[in-house]
């Protein structure tokens, strides 16, 4: 993720709505992927009536930009803290949007195809009583992903956390990993490449509910296999697939920032993936130093067996085929 420039040399970031030196209004043009000054351009409704967004409408007679267009259910925004929550799902939401515009990967919503690309975003009785939903799984299905919004929350997400025992759970994680899922049909099962799937994450047409059930029902119990990127992707073959897939995208769009602060171990060409893995390893050690040293977790958690490389090659290879 790089920084942006305001017309006075202040730096923007991407989540900026105001330019703290000079004051003016500012928002992100997803088609240029740049960032300037409101001036005459539309901005998003959701700008307007939430303030939950700062990016520029760039389709003709829309109100939403690209990544609003996308929903499909956002929180009851009457209820305490809703509109902080789905403020920072939508934060995470464009930096996702962000990421699969910057690789070149196809955003349809479901508006224009039924097997489109949409969220939902959603809670059940365990944060909300008055809902009607008991239990509310963030998951992703036929191209709609749904998050619960107790995720947003970051008390209630740490949570949920320690009680699975995952070493990494963030917002964009989640958006990240469920796009996997999305991203699954569209460039393996579409492109023919199952046959290669298979090869590295084993067979996906096993039963999933039956896999999942099976692994909840044992996971304390279970030692995390060194050749998996993390503990839930041994539970099952689809699942391997969507963690290593958010895996890449951490590491592109760390890569790509360290890049914008001039770091040796930052790169802004993807092209090669070997050279993409090496400055990957140097630059997680560096990550991890430094949150030490401040006192923290470790910002990247978690080893890449030669076999996880592997797979890291193939969703490579996929995003820019030869």
């Amino acid at each position: 993720m790089r920084n942006f420039q305001c017309s006075c040399g202040q730096i923007l970031f991407f989540e900026n709505t105001r330019c703290l030196n000079c004051g003016e209004e500012v928002g992100f043009d997803p088609l240029r992927s740049t960032m300037g000054p409101v001036g005459g351009k539309t901005v998003c409704q959701n700008r307007i009536d939430y303030d939950v967004c700062n990016w520029f409408v760039t389709m003709p007679d829309a109100s939403y930009c690209t990544s609003c267009s996308l929903n499909h259910t956002i929180p009851n925004l009457l209820a305490p803290d809703r509109r902080r929550w789905w403020k920072n799902l939508e934060h995470a939401k464009r930096r996702l949007i962000y990421s699969l515009i910057s690789l070149g990967l196809p955003i349809v919503g479901k508006q224009e195809d039924e097997n489109g690309l949409a969220f939902e975003f959603i809670e059940d009785q365990r944060t909300n009583p008055r809902v009607y939903e008991k239990h509310v799984n963030t998951g992703h299905h036929n191209g709609l992903i749904t998050i619960n919004i107790a995720e947003a929350d970051e008390v209630n997400r740490e949570i949920s956390r320690q009680y699975t025992g995952e070493l990494y759970r963030t917002l964009l994680g989640h958006f990240r990993h469920e796009s996997g899922h999305y991203y699954y049909y569209l460039l393996v099962v579409r492109n023919g490449k199952l046959g290669e799937f298979r090869e590295l994450f084993g067979d996906e047409s096993q039963d999933y509910a039956d896999a999942l059930e099976q692994y909840y029902a044992v996971k304390s119990n279970v030692i995390k296999d060194p050749e998996y990127i993390s503990h839930y992707a041994q539970s099952h073959p689809l699942e391997d697939w969507a963690e290593v897939w958010s895996h890449y995208l951490h590491m592109v769009d760390t890569l790509d920032t360290a890049s914008v602060y001039g770091m040796q171990q930052g790169s802004s060409s993807w092209d090669d993936i070997d050279e993409l893995t090496s400055k990957w390893s140097e630059l997680s050690v560096m990550l991890n130093a430094l949150n030490r040293s401040m006192g923290l977790e470790d910002a990247y958690p978690f080893t890449l067996s030669e076999l996880t490389l592997r797979k890291l090659r193939f969703v490579h290879g996929l995003i820019y085929p030869d």
